[in-house]
């Protein structure tokens, strides 16, 4: 079952005073024993409610309403979500706190169970739909490229001609867990497996994959660089070996704009950020 835990303001916590070192420490602790049993799954602090407002409802109209509040007994001051067994285990937890005055509330978080009918099959779908574009707000994108064989090689160039860093790399000899038999191309034991490097300020992820047929199609990297200069610095650079597709230009959208295929195959479009003057 799921429960929210719900730590009662205080006198120190609605005048803003932050916990002690030895408080913060010891929480710091009881969240690391509340995660390493699978039970937490979100906690905050709460600042206190002289930054907070209250909106009322009473039909159509709603009052907004500044804080502090009075009644500091009935504020709250943080919580957390865990998953437990039961509430007897989530009581348990609770003693194990580290906190030495207030009071602790612990309420179950309803479940789709607990609607009965009235939770239909459409209304369930709705909210699976809802709360995994939800976590989707936290995720991230980015590029992984295939080299066919020639990663290590391809790392090295884009070190040359983009000050890439290789922040880790690791062989397929190198992999903790047997591959599976027949999954490699003969002679690709010690290629790449994995690695990841940053240009700029984007962190892109490679392999030479399983084999050589790998072939990058349908895509290009966007690189925006500041100036003109480093436009013509960063496209020469990546066409040695390669083919320029489009020559730097003015654009209606770029002051310099121009697109290469390097010689790995791997498209790019190199630009000035900014409208044309």
């Amino acid at each position: 079952m799921k429960v929210m835990v719900l730590v009662k303001a205080n006198d120190d916590s609605e005048a803003g005073r932050m916990p002690s070192e030895q408080l913060l420490t010891e929480m710091g602790n009881f969240n690391q024993a509340l995660a390493e049993a699978g039970v937490m799954r979100s906690g905050e602090g709460l600042h206190p409610t002289s930054k907070a407002k209250r909106v009322a409802c009473d039909g159509h109209q709603r009052v907004v309403t500044d804080g502090p509040f009075a009644e500091t007994k009935e504020l709250i001051a943080g919580f957390w979500i865990w998953e437990v067994a039961s509430m007897d285990e989530a009581v348990d937890w609770v003693k194990k706190s580290p906190f030495q005055a207030g009071e602790i509330e612990i309420r179950p978080v309803f479940e789709a169970e607990d609607f009965g009918e009235e939770f239909t099959p459409e209304l369930r779908q709705q909210e699976a739909r809802v709360f995994a574009h939800a976590m989707l707000n936290g995720s991230t994108t980015q590029p992984y490229l295939f080299f066919a064989g020639r990663c290590e090689e391809a790392l090295e160039f884009y070190k040359q001609a983009l000050g890439a860093n290789v922040q880790m790399m690791m062989r397929f000899s190198d992999s903790p867990d047997p591959l599976p038999e027949g999954m490699l191309q003969n002679g690709f034991e010690n290629k790449v497996m994995h690695a990841t490097f940053t240009i700029g300020s984007m962190t892109l992820m490679g392999s030479d994959g399983c084999n050589d047929a790998t072939r990058f199609s349908g895509f290009r990297l966007a690189l925006t660089v500041p100036d003109e200069n480093a436009a013509h610095h960063a496209l020469d650079a990546l066409a040695a070996g390669g083919t320029i597709d489009m020559p730097l230009q003015k654009t209606f959208w770029s002051p310099c704009y121009g697109q290469v295929t390097d010689k790995f195959g791997l498209g790019w479009m190199v630009m000035v950020a900014g409208p044309t003057a």
